[in-house]
């Protein structure tokens, strides 16, 4: 029976269940559309734990607006009205077997992206399936069914707040989710974080690559025990079509402790259009297979490497001579506080360069949220007010031009720039995740970003990007970021993260060196 407050849609037929309530094709009388309506069964709205989850659903699909989560047109009491979908669900297109790589990661690609802009509202699904996996016939793929979703409520200034214990707060020791796709901080009965989404997708995209599910059992206790201590089998011997970096990145999302796997669905997201071959980067595929250019391989050119790193050296010695050989000026403290735009909050996030003072002094750029967007202000140090860069909506990440009349930023998967004077934009390049940018005096932008890339650079005219740091695979090397322009604008030193601590610091690198010329300098050692 439809609530009182659904009084205007008219059911036409039963489409079946879905998560915790029955799905009916609908009218929508006063707009004339057909529609999904979800009603909680009768039997059931005395049942607090499942109209509970069915609030829940609602009150996370409609704070969503993503064309890959499912819409949300109205809610009831115990009624939830969203757009009609015409397709299959993934479990359908699975059943028979293997899907094409290519159509896997495409479908993959999808549900990451809609888990992003989910986990970017505070909301983490944890109940992620084949079965809550919509594949309509337009080629689009719609995350449904967010019962058992853990919401993070929001400040009042728009941003997300600390969590809280709230009605959606997982009970200590209490399993959610669905036994065959659990991560196995989930499987424990502890806190999930977006994180534990990652490790699911993971299970989804093995499924869909290899025509198996990742973990088996004959019982929900044998399932969970191999999602605990076991490796699922190699996707490759599998399926001869995956190749070894797509393997790489279904086992990165499945490994057991949290910290292992990737941090972020961006992250995972930018990994996998990489693989598809849909990104915009333009870096040649060679950099990133195992082989090209590894520490065996060089370790046969050990004379021409020493010879190379001896070169780095003394390329450095002279800036190092001029900067001890300099007299200390005077240092006075100044102390001054910062307060944030009325109605916003600052927006700090470890990954990115969240604010940055002008090169000469004069100016401090920084980033705020307000209801869920992000926006770089800018405030001249001897001024209490500050105003908005409007054309930096979404902005995470920001750094100065040389000069101080720009400023680069990342947003919404691209790097551009602003002239701070006039507000003009330009869009540079597409990018992942920026991991930091730099620029120097000849127009030349430096930048790092997410997930086992080397140092890039483009001109700040735009254009498309090309390596500056190559990584050593045998020597571990994951990721190069953080970089900045020495004063003569050619050297730069930047973070080296290496799956060998020992060798994870900050190094010196050239503009302008090949994978065979490039020196490796480390300056220090940062564990």
């Amino acid at each position: 029976m439809i609530g009182q407050t659904l009084s205007h849609y008219r059911i036409l037929d039963k489409i079946g269940a879905g998560g915790m309530g029955e799905v009916y094709l609908a009218e929508d009388t006063r707009l004339g559309r057909k529609v999904a309506l979800k009603i909680l069964p009768a039997q059931f709205t005395t049942d607090a734990d499942r109209v509970r989850r069915f609030e829940q659903e609602a009150r996370a699909a409609s704070a969503l607006n993503h064309p890959n989560i499912l819409t949300i047109y109205d809610i009831g009491t115990h009624d939830i009205v969203s757009e009609l979908l015409e397709g299959q669900t993934l479990r359908e297109r699975v059943e028979p077997g293997a899907l094409p790589v290519r159509k896997a990661l495409d479908y993959a690609l999808q549900i990451t992206q809609g888990l992003a802009a989910a986990h970017g509202k505070g909301i983490v699904h944890r109940d992620l399936k084949p079965e809550n996996l919509f594949l309509c016939q337009d080629g689009r793929v719609k995350i449904l069914d967010f019962g058992l979703a853990k919401l993070k409520p929001t400040n009042r200034a728009g941003g997300m707040g600390m969590e809280t214990p709230t009605r959606t707060q997982t009970e200590p020791g209490k399993v959610m989710g669905t036994v065959d796709y659990m991560s196995p901080e989930q499987a424990r009965g502890q806190e999930a974080d977006q994180r534990s989404d990652i490790f699911t997708i993971g299970v989804i995209l093995y499924e869909m690559l290899a025509g198996r599910r990742a973990f088996q059992g004959q019982s929900a206790v044998e399932a969970m025990n191999a999602i605990l201590k076991e490796e699922p089998p190699d996707l490759v011997e599998i399926n001869g079509k995956v190749s070894p970096g797509l393997a790489r990145v279904v086992n990165h999302c499945l490994e057991k402790n949290p910290d292992d796997r990737f941090q972020s669905a961006t992250d995972l997201a930018f990994a996998l259009e990489a693989l598809s071959g849909s990104s915009s980067i333009g870096i040649p595929t060679e950099l990133y297979q195992p082989d090209s250019f590894s520490w065996y391989k060089r370790r046969e050119l050990g004379w021409i490497a020493a010879g190379v790193l001896l070169i780095g050296l003394l390329a450095l010695l002279p800036l190092t001579i001029a900067h001890f050989s300099q007299k200390p000026a005077e240092v006075r403290p100044m102390k001054f506080s910062i307060l944030q735009p009325e109605g916003t909050s600052f927006h700090f996030d470890a990954a990115s360069g969240m604010h940055a003072i002008s090169p000469d002094g004069q100016m401090l750029a920084f980033i705020t949220i307000s209801q869920g967007t992000t926006r770089i202000w800018v405030r001249p140090l001897d001024s209490l007010t500050a105003r908005p860069l409007y054309g930096t909506e979404n902005a995470d990440g920001l750094f100065w031009s040389p000069d101080g009349k720009f400023i680069g930023f990342w947003a919404s998967g691209r790097l551009k720039r602003i002239e701070v004077s006039t507000g003009a934009t330009k869009d540079l390049c597409r990018v992942g995740n920026l991991r930091g940018g730099t620029w120097n005096q000849q127009g030349v932008i430096v930048f790092g970003v997410a997930l086992g890339r080397g140092l890039l650079k483009i001109s700040a005219d735009g254009g498309e990007p090309s390596p500056v740091t190559f990584r050593d695979l045998g020597r571990g090397e994951e990721t190069h970021y953080w970089p900045r322009f020495l004063p003569d604008g050619q050297h730069l030193i930047y973070s080296n993260k290496s799956a060998h601590r020992d060798l994870t610091g900050i190094y010196v690198a050239t503009l302008g060196a090949t994978p065979e010329s490039q020196s490796r300098v480390r300056i220090l050692n940062t564990i």
